[in-house]
């Protein structure tokens, strides 16, 4: 596998546990336990936050591959 093709797999995969992570919102307002909603909801905003972190490196590396081509 080429390097492209990774970060496009990447990137890829990342797009869909984000509509994934999207889904699990709604239901997590219906749970009735607000302690439990509290800390799902934490939870799921510090997935958030890691995988926009690979995302913005993927984009950094593409970057840097690309001007590595100028």
């Amino acid at each position: 596998m080429e390097p492209e093709q990774a970060v496009d797999q990447i990137q890829n995969s990342a797009k869909e546990i984000a509509v994934q992570l999207m889904q699990i919102h709604p239901a997590v307002a219906k749970l009735g336990n607000e302690k439990l909603q509290g800390t799902i909801l934490t939870s799921l905003h510090k997935i958030t936050v890691e995988l926009e972190i690979v995302k913005k490196q993927l984009i950094v590396f593409q970057q840097r591959d690309n001007s590595a081509e100028l």
